[in-house]
């Protein structure tokens, strides 16, 4: 088990500073000026050098890379925003807290009705239900997000008025959000769900277990369900990690202060230090929720651990 860990933390360092590489790259050479946005149009040319010399932006890509890189290794500093003055982790932990209860409530909907779903549908492969079931997920993935909580919006909202169409701070505010940021997530876990289950219930041991004469349900949970929980438990784990990532869209349609909004404004106003370390924040995040799931395997699946 340590030397599962132990890999995977050595891999997660290599993903974080290959992400913090692209990531910086692409900011160095995106279009705008921070000096500019932060001083004004009216500033004086005297006044942009200085500030340019004190953020260290005339420095070539390569020292500046390694300057950002010393500084997050030596002294866990993310930098400082270009628009507030305040430290980059703040600023993120701020409303860091938002996104994580965005994407659980999502992913607790998308566990919950896609397992459902995937299990109806495997018991009933080549149905009438199995064959709706796999539309619904088939729409459910084609769907962007933006559109799907736009819609949402205008009917639960707008036309007939059960949820409010912006905030964050009540369950009922909770509801069209997690709901939206969860429909994709909703139809992979359903579709993975019922493939593998497929695989499963297709082995002698599940026949043996029908025919010693086991109530069906026992049969599917028991043996089929639990065999197939590997796949599902990966899936479930990238979904999380991706929905901690991809509720920009969400945050953005549903007014929500969280890292995805804090992201897009930041991109907006050329705060290169914020969107550079909500970037490796949420990255660190997505790789601790595979660390974790390759540490559940474990559990679920001796044998991992022995690899």
């Amino acid at each position: 088990m340590l030397k599962l860990i132990r890999k995977r933390l050595a891999y997660l360092l290599l993903v974080l500073l290959g992400v913090s590489f692209l990531v910086f790259l692409m900011l160095y050479f995106t279009p705008g000026d921070p000096v500019r946005m932060m001083l004004g149009e009216s500033a004086t040319p005297e006044a942009r050098a200085e500030l340019t010399e004190k953020l260290g932006l005339n420095d070539p890509f390569i020292v500046q890379y390694f300057n950002y890189v010393k500084k997050i290794v030596l002294h866990q500093d993310l930098g400082t925003s270009y628009v507030t003055n305040r430290p980059v982790i703040k600023e993120i932990l701020n409303v860091f807290p938002n996104t994580v209860k965005l994407a659980t409530a999502a992913i607790v909907i998308a566990v919950i009705v896609g397992i459902t779903l995937g299990i109806i549908s495997a018991t009933h492969q080549n149905s009438l239900i199995d064959n709706f079931v796999m539309v619904l997920a088939l729409l459910g993935t084609s769907a962007p997000i933006f559109w799907i909580g736009i819609l949402m919006i205008l009917l639960f909202s707008v036309k007939l008025g059960w949820f409010p169409p912006s905030g964050f701070e009540s369950i009922k505010q909770m509801i069209m959000p997690a709901m939206a940021l969860g429909l994709q997530s909703t139809s992979v876990i359903a579709r993975m769900t019922r493939s593998s289950m497929l695989e499963v219930i297709r082995m002698d041991y599940v026949k043996t277990a029908r025919a010693k004469g086991q109530v069906e349900f026992i049969v599917i949970m028991k043996h089929v369900f639990r065999n197939a929980l590997i796949p599902i438990i990966t899936v479930i784990g990238l979904q999380f990690g991706s929905l901690l990532g991809g509720a920009m869209l969400t945050e953005v349609v549903f007014s929500i202060p969280g890292v995805g909004r804090l992201m897009v404004d930041s991109i907006k106003q050329r705060d290169f230090p914020v969107v550079m370390g909500s970037v490796l924040f949420i990255a660190t995040c997505f790789s601790i929720v595979n660390l974790c799931v390759d540490i559940l395997y474990a559990f679920v699946d001796p044998k991992v651990s022995k690899d």
